[in-house]
């Protein structure tokens, strides 16, 4: 009798690699993905070869371990960027800025950056305009260091390290290790702030939005001018934060069961 791999088409096991890869904290060993496949290794290494050609996957340095490729993350964002998967959770974002009266946005990591998968913009007429797909630093805004301080230790030590941490104002935190600190406070609070960090007369505080097996997939937050919101102000939006948090996690989904796409 065929064992069961035998009866998987080859597209579905490279698509099963692609979400081993996709959902792992970091970069996953060779040996691990074929393990993980139960297939020989050399039928695993030809597979990861096409998809890396491709730019689905990446090879680390020391050749021994693969990661998300650039044309994966851009497959990926795409997805959350899709009209049908932001409709649900621009309902949830305008009820949230109608409540707050103030702008809101759904925001996640993009490599070393913050990208906006959504935003509702407040009815003041003082006020930044950011379109889905825009980018902004991890080091200097709320959402981004609340991603970076809820990563793995791992890789949180390796993008700190690598990341440039140019000031853009007065309070923009421009020292790795007063970085680390506030990334501490922010793992201990369970929210982070803005203050006109990345821009001068501009506040702002997110908490995380987690898919329902706990890990952080996103960030909500609501910012406002300091004329309008003082940033005490802000923490005290906190618990509709999370409300809202709640709401949005649930339509990131449950990750599909292994058994659906095996690999």
């Amino acid at each position: 009798m065929a064992a069961k791999h035998d009866r998987v088409p080859p597209l579905l096991r490279a698509f099963g690699l692609l979400e081993r890869v996709a959902s792992a904290d970091g970069p996953v060993a060779l040996q691990e993905l074929a393990a993980d496949a139960g297939l020989p290794k050399p039928t695993v290494y030809r597979m990861l070869a096409m998809l890396e050609s491709a730019g689905l996957v990446t090879r680390e340095p020391d050749g021994r371990r693969i990661a998300a490729g650039p044309r994966l993350m851009r497959f990926a964002l795409d997805v959350q960027l899709s009209a049908a998967v932001r409709a649900p959770r621009h309902a949830i974002l305008k009820r949230l800025a109608d409540e707050l009266g103030e702008t809101v946005n759904l925001t996640m990591l993009d490599g070393s950056e913050v990208v906006y998968l959504d935003r509702v913009e407040t009815e003041w007429p003082l006020r930044m305009t950011l379109q889905p797909g825009s980018h902004v630093p991890l080091h200097c805004t709320a959402s981004g260091k609340l991603l970076l301080a809820l990563l793995p230790a791992a890789r949180r030590r390796r993008i700190v390290a690598e990341l440039p941490l140019p000031r853009y104002t007065d309070q923009t935190i421009t020292d790795a290790k007063a970085l680390d600190a506030e990334l501490a406070t922010i793992r201990r609070e369970g929210r982070a702030t803005d203050n006109e960090e990345y821009l001068a007369g501009l506040v702002c505080v997110a908490v995380p939005v987690s898919a329902h097996d706990g890990r952080t997939v996103a960030c909500v937050a609501v910012h406002a001018p300091v004329a309008r919101m003082t940033l005490d102000r802000a923490i005290e939006h906190v618990p509709a934060l999370q409300r809202a948090a709640d709401a949005l996690g649930a339509t990131f989904g449950a990750r599909a069961q292994q058994q659906a796409i095996p690999a």
